[in-house]
């Protein structure tokens, strides 16, 4: 019997696989600022480190292209040699025999393009761009910019209280961010580097769950400042505004058009992911905090826009997008067709539908989809379908929303673009008929869809809702001035509406539909922007100090989840679906915090830390 020796080389590469995936977490969790010259010679570097060496382009090509972009790093280059690395950059492009020679050149051509500016500053003021310097990842992601270290901390010290003090300094809504946030501040979290990211959202919800929001004392006011100040819509954005208009001293009036404040996080999302009694926590607070008015079911027109603008010292637009779209399809208009905006909306005053042994699909695949799919299980469909025209990986959605989906019976139909819905005798919805598409070429950041050779289908539906994007009711103010391009109203950098002097907007009217947490940011920066335009420059003091940091614990943990009720169990009903994290669970996420702020780039500069 022969003997067979061990690959040798085989076990390197298992090895090189390994430092692989430490790399891939390295990339994954690059922090923000950085100079991306440093990238491209980074990445090109590793190319280097890739080629087989056969062919000339590749082999010769890459360290020269890397030794100039070496060059512009120590300020020595000019435009000459700037020329130089795109001639090289598109010869290793166009001539290079395999992906890791042509793919290398591209990349460094597409750098040359998307940050000119960077380059230019290397080259004639021997320095980075202005705007290119390394901050708190997780305080820089979030776009309000929330100090994350300072409230993880401060619930590690057992004090959640201080906690919630600490969001409210830049989040007036952390029971909302910590039960819906699509967490951004999470994606290029240093702990990444060593395990996985941090679940921020997850000790943000153990802080609100264990103190509500609206135990926890909101800042005193500054002196009455005698300005009038009106927000007209009453959701994240301008509830944000307006809380923070009231503790500067400001008077404010807000002006809501329907019967409870909140806005699409009352209006949109169901109540098994935000129920409205923890949404209420926030308002709560928030009105308690000042010197606020709400006028109900208050519909602005175009004339009253003129007297809240004369009336008013400053006027804060904020109405959401609110409207849902439809398909221009045949059909659209039958009976049982019906708008997501419109059916998440009736929902949020507690009328509920009963779609008791009724096929249903949903069109689209966002978020939204996903909330109008798992609402119409709990309604008591007989059985529920997304149509969606790309693929399940395509989707806008939170991959755990549509997992959740899954796991609740909703059917995902991919590739499956909606042409029209047939109806009956009586003008009611039986059926939606698709085109089967296949995935194309990449456009816009995504494989798009295109049709395929292939016959119709057919899918039986006696409820078809439409989830494919929100609008705004912009014709109002359309009237009374405020210009809008395409609906979404047009605003400076200041975010004051162009023609008005004293009128401001921000939000999901002037950006399109985004997060709860970008409108709150919108809103936040809307109050600093006023106050400054009536001659203020208030500062706020949130009443909770930053904890000293620990020392770091750099053992390798699993990330701690937040867990979910059975789907057998949470799709029978509109109960919150989330489970509480243990104290335990906690104490062991927020150990994971490398504390940025106290031991990386935050000790240095003190960037990035949500100051106002």
């Amino acid at each position: 019997m022969s003997m067979i020796l061990i690959d040798e080389r085989s076990k390197a590469d298992a090895k090189i696989v390994e430092l692989s995936e430490a790399y891939a977490r390295r990339v994954e969790a690059m922090p923000p600022g950085t100079c991306p010259i440093a990238v491209q010679a980074g990445l090109l570097e590793t190319s280097a480190a890739q080629t087989c060496g056969k062919c000339t382009p590749c082999r010769e090509g890459i360290p020269r292209i890397k030794a100039l972009l070496d060059k512009v790093l120590r300020y020595e280059a000019d435009r000459s040699d700037v020329a130089e690395i795109a001639k090289r950059a598109r010869l290793l492009r166009d001539t290079a025999d395999c992906a890791v020679g042509y793919d290398a050149g591209a990349q460094v051509l597409k750098g040359l393009e998307s940050f000119a500016d960077e380059y230019e500053c290397h080259i004639s003021k021997a320095t980075c761009d202005a705007g290119t310097r390394q901050t708190v990842p997780c305080v820089t992601e979030c776009p309000a910019h929330v100090n994350v270290p300072a409230y993880i901390s401060l619930v590690q010290e057992g004090d959640c209280a201080g906690a919630v003090k600490m969001i409210r300094k830049d989040n007036p809504f952390p029971t909302a961010c910590a039960l819906v946030c699509e967490h951004p501040c999470e994606a290029h979290c240093r702990r990444t580097m060593i395990d996985a990211p941090l679940n921020i959202r997850g000790i943000k919800k153990f802080a609100v769950d264990t103190v509500g929001a609206d135990k926890v004392s909101t800042p005193a006011c500054a002196e009455p400042t005698g300005k009038r100040v009106a927000v007209i819509g009453g959701g994240p954005s301008g509830m944000t505004c307006a809380y923070y208009l009231a503790l500067m001293g400001h008077e404010v009036q807000v002006y809501e058009s329907r019967k409870k404040l909140g806005g699409m996080m009352r209006y949109g999302i169901p109540a098994y992911r935000f129920p409205r009694e923890r949404l209420d926590e926030d308002i709560r607070a928030i009105l308690g905090a000042g010197s606020i008015q709400v006028d109900y079911e208050h519909a602005i027109d175009a004339e009253e826009m003129c007297k809240i603008a004369g009336w008013y010292d400053a006027v804060y637009v904020a109405i959401g997008a609110q409207g849902g779209k439809t398909l221009d399809i045949e059909g659209a208009d039958a009976t049982g067709v019906m708008s997501a905006v419109d059916l998440l909306g009736k929902i949020g005053d507690d009328e509920y539908p009963d779609f008791s042994g009724k096929k249903v699909v949903v069109v689209g695949g966002g978020n939204v989809a996903m909330d109008c799919a798992r609402t119409s299980v709990r309604a008591g469909a007989e059985s529920v379908t997304v149509a969606y025209r790309r693929r399940l990986e395509d989707m806008t959605a939170l991959p755990e929303e549509v997992e959740a989906a899954i796991a609740e019976g909703v059917e995902m139909l991919t590739l499956q673009a909606p042409v029209r819905i047939e109806t009956d005798a009586g003008g009611n919805a039986r059926a939606l008929v698709v085109q089967p598409q296949r995935i194309g070429a990449v456009k816009r950041g995504r494989p798009a869809p295109v049709a395929a050779a292939k016959p119709e289908e057919t899918i039986e539906a006696d409820i078809v809702l439409i989830a494919v994007g929100q609008a705004i009711e912009s014709a109002p103010f359309e009237e009374f001035g405020m210009p809008a391009d395409r609906t979404y109203f047009e605003a400076d950098g200041y975010l004051r509406s162009k023609g008005h002097e004293n009128v401001f907007v921000g939000g999901d009217c002037q950006t399109g539909p985004k997060t709860v947490i970008m409108a709150i940011a919108a809103g936040k920066t809307a109050a600093r922007n006023i106050d400054t335009y009536l001659g203020f420059e208030h500062e706020l003091d949130c009443g909770a100090e930053v904890p000293p940091a620990r020392p770091n614990d750099r053992t390798a943990y699993g990330r701690v989840n937040i867990a979910e009720r059975p789907a057998r169990d949470r799709k029978g009903d509109f109960d919150y679906v989330e489970l509480p994290m243990s104290a335990e669970e906690a104490a062991q996420e927020c150990g994971r915090c490398l504390r940025c702020d106290h031991y990386g780039v935050g000790a240095l500069n003190g960037k990035g830390l949500g100051q106002w």
